[in-house]
């Protein structure tokens, strides 16, 4: 297969990730072009079971999340899977995993071990609380993580009742975390030549996140204001109902406002020096979104987009993502294509939302079914074929042969 380089060509990524945290970290790496070998045991990754799918073992989350990535599936419980691991380590430049330090024991993936082997690899770990902590084998899932990191206990503060947001946002954010980990450790090592032992634990990643415009006053020893960003903890945020559907108009400056209001024929808020002031804006914000509210249903979407276009007001319509796939400007950026996967059939693919004038993301290589890629990565090892039948006789290795992988 004649593969297409991408910026991160010639980085060898060992992906010993699952569920979606991970898997949306690798993915990314790979679309940049780095060949990122999905390591699976002889069941797969959970999410190759989760949700809709027209075969066994891929899920839509699969589709997408493994594209652009060749998958082995080895039994590393056992010592030939161990071995063949560290066959893959041998060669690495980083190997990252979810699993638990516990459990990343057991497996002898600790950076100690694996320098040895490979003194220039980097290790990256993720999983919810730092591995030098007490807490470091607690088991989590996102809304653990929402929860622990402060995330859920925001919305108490616009309504009084804490809750967790409609997608997983800590595992994607902190996915975004680990490429930008992985980054910074291999340009280091293309420096001194050296690996070293990353951690990115979910909850310390989500209390940065979390903080950075809700901090506040409290930035300060001691305090000197309060807590909380006001203009987005205020309960009238919310899209606004039109004559025909709902948009979002957001005036931002003094101007913005003005303009707005002049529009709407509300000269009682137009230059109002209650609303003078960004943070006086802020302070009342629910005043002025409570007028909005009472505007917008005057006029059809279409309307109001035009006319505040025309005074350079911020608004937007609101995106259905179940069909964003037919949107104009999501067909213009490509971000979603429509693809024929080999076993699958069609189906849409999302991609790295990147654009880069010399070196752009790369469509290579569709979703793997497990262990599709085992035969070939075993081979670039040096395992015999003989070798690899034996392997997978033995229940060590899960392997498509080459002529079937073909057909």
């Amino acid at each position: 297969m004649q593969l297409t380089p991408g910026a991160l060509d010639g980085l060898r990524i060992i992906d010993l990730t699952t569920v979606i945290m991970g898997p949306f970290a690798t993915a990314t790496l790979a679309d940049l072009g780095a060949d990122v070998i999905k390591v699976e045991n002889l069941e797969g990754d959970m999410s190759r079971s989760v949700g809709a799918q027209r075969h066994a073992g891929m899920s839509a989350l699969t589709m997408n999340l493994q594209r652009n990535k060749r998958s082995i599936a080895l039994d590393l419980a056992s010592e030939d899977g161990q071995q063949i691991l560290d066959d893959l380590v041998r060669d690495a430049d980083v190997l990252v995993t979810n699993l638990r330090p516990r459990s990343r024991v057991k497996l002898g993936l600790t950076y100690e071990r694996l320098a040895q082997i490979n003194s220039g690899l980097v290790l990256c770990t993720a999983q919810a609380y730092g591995s030098g902590t007490d807490y470091r084998d607690y088991p989590a899932y996102d809304d653990i993580v929402q929860a622990a990191s402060g995330a859920a206990k925001l919305s108490e503060l616009i309504d009084g009742e804490p809750r967790y947001a409609p997608y997983v946002i800590a595992d994607k954010v902190v996915g975004l975390y680990i490429v930008i980990a992985i980054l910074t450790a291999a340009m280091e090592k293309t420096r001194t030549g050296l690996g070293q032992e990353v951690d990115v634990p979910m909850v310390d990643a989500m209390i940065g996140f979390n903080l950075v415009e809700h901090f506040g006053g409290h930035t300060f020893a001691p305090a000197e204001g309060n807590f909380g960003w006001a203009r987005v903890l205020t309960p009238e945020r919310a899209p606004h109902r039109t004559a025909d559907g709902w948009i979002c108009i957001m005036p931002y400056s003094a101007k913005n406002w003005n303009d707005f209001f002049t529009l709407a024929s509300r000269n009682d808020m137009v230059h109002n020096p209650r609303y003078a002031t960004v943070n006086d804006r802020h302070r009342h914000m629910g005043e002025l979104l409570s007028a909005i509210g009472e505007i917008t249903p005057r006029r059809t979407t279409m309307e109001w987009l035009a006319q505040c276009e025309s005074l350079g007001i911020p608004a937007s319509g609101l995106l259905d993502l179940s069909n964003a796939h037919e949107d104009p400007y999501v067909l213009s950026q490509e971000l979603i294509t429509r693809r024929e996967h080999p076993s699958e059939g069609e189906y849409y693919a999302t991609r790295t939302p990147f654009a880069m004038s010399r070196t752009p993301v790369v469509f290579n290589r569709h979703a793997p079914q497990l262990g599709e890629d085992t035969f070939p990565i075993l081979e670039e090892l040096g395992y015999s074929a003989d070798r690899i039948q034996a392997l997978t006789d033995a229940s060590v290795v899960t392997a498509i042969s080459p002529t079937a992988a073909s057909s």
